[in-house]
């Protein structure tokens, strides 16, 4: 290849004109609005949430089936399937008094409730498929089947507003809940003859059972991890947040809940990170200092609603109970700049927490617009369950 041609195609390159997003325009007797379509992986959620519905609809009729047939009877699959619907029902209420006082944790790590529910929806359709080999415990494995899967499904739901919200443009809410039950719909429906169709067939025995059950309960389980990876969570927690303050650190630019996304640790979201100064958020007042030391971490930063106090593996950050998403990164940050300046004094001290919380000053308001601009929520920050102080 001659420079010539080599001048042709990196202009050919050049003049390629960037991809525009994907947008259209509605138009009313009164007002006109524009609609932009970003996926941020809703097709890759979309596609997997399908795959997890058809093999948990199909579980569903195995495990209908094979409770059945440990009561005594020899259904249909056809009997088998519109069983199922009643069976569901039975602990859904006992599980939703376990899970009650379970919400604020949901609210902060989503994604690992709704693996967690889909773990527990095939733990009780295992039990439930197992049945059969011992039918003298009929009662009790249908019991504890039932008990698993009506905690799972409360979990589900629960669970469910925070990842469609993530999708949510231009307050479409609504529109894409919709959708997304449609598309559950039709894949428990796809699922259901599936189900009939093993039932029939490779799994009309408990062998075949055994088989084919595990089979589709890991694909189920995939898919729903997988489905989760794919959401962009863009509110604030302790993992995401830690995530951000210490890619701001490295790199100097806010990370966005997309960037993110793929990075979350779903099943251990609590793992301290030592780049974002080893933070830790929630712990009861009482265990992080003692009264008598209470006002002096207050005095620190009087006019900020925070408290830390560092301690020999980690850094303990408390919130007071109206502290918002910005507060909780106020703190963040000053803790990390204290780290970084500390492994030059060797040993926290005073100063050196006000040079960090003069830094942080600094950073914060350019920090904080590049955060609204990427789409995070600041206006509150989710720890679960932890605990919060007021004076």
């Amino acid at each position: 290849m001659n420079l010539l041609e080599k001048i042709k195609m990196q202009k050919k390159e050049v003049d390629k004109p960037p991809q525009a997003p994907v947008y259209w325009i509605e138009i009313s007797d009164s007002i006109s609005h524009r609609y932009q379509f970003e996926p941020d992986g809703y097709l890759r959620y979309t596609q997997f949430r399908a795959l997890q519905h058809l093999t948990s609809a199909a579980l569903s009729v195995l495990s209908t089936q094979s409770l059945l047939f440990a009561a005594g009877l020899r259904p249909t699959p056809a009997q088998a399937t519109v069983v199922s619907w009643v069976l569901k029902d039975g602990m859904q209420h006992v599980g939703k008094l376990i899970c009650s006082n379970l919400g604020a944790r949901m609210d902060s790590e989503p994604k690992r409730w709704r693996i967690l529910a889909d773990v527990l929806y095939d733990l009780g359709t295992g039990l439930e498929v197992l049945s059969p080999l011992c039918p003298h415990l009929f009662l009790e494995m249908a019991g504890l089947g039932n008990f698993a899967k009506g905690m799972a499904v409360v979990a589900a739901r629960a669970t469910r507003l925070p990842i469609y919200s993530s999708f949510a443009k231009e307050g479409n809410l609504s529109d894409l809940f919709a959708k997304g039950e449609a598309i559950s719909t039709l894949f428990n429906v796809v699922g259901i003859g599936a189900g009939i169709q093993l039932a029939s067939t490779v799994c009309s025995t408990m062998q075949g059972k055994l088989i084919i059950g595990p089979l589709l309960s890991i694909i189920h389980v995939y898919s729903v991890i997988e489905e989760m990876r794919a959401a962009p969570i863009n509110t604030l927690n302790p993992q995401r947040t830690a995530m951000i303050v210490a890619d701001f650190l490295k790199t100097g630019k806010v990370s966005s809940p997309a960037d993110l996304r793929y990075r979350e640790d779903l099943l251990f979201p609590g793992r301290l990170i030592e780049d974002a100064g080893n933070v830790k958020v929630g712990r009861a007042l009482h265990k992080v200092v003692k009264p008598s030391k209470l006002r002096q971490l207050k005095q620190m930063f009087p006019e900020e609603k925070f408290l830390l106090s560092h301690g020999s593996k980690w850094v303990d950050m408390l919130l007071m109970h109206n502290a918002t998403g910005e507060d909780a990164l106020r703190g963040w940050l000053v803790a990390t700049y204290a780290a970084e300046m500390e492994k030059s004094f060797y040993e926290p001290s005073a100063s050196v927490l006000e040079a960090a919380y003069k830094k942080m000053n600094d950073d914060f308001f350019p920090f904080l617009s590049e955060l609204r601009a990427k789409g995070w929520h600041t206006d509150r920050f989710l720890d679960g369950t932890g605990f919060r102080f007021s004076l």
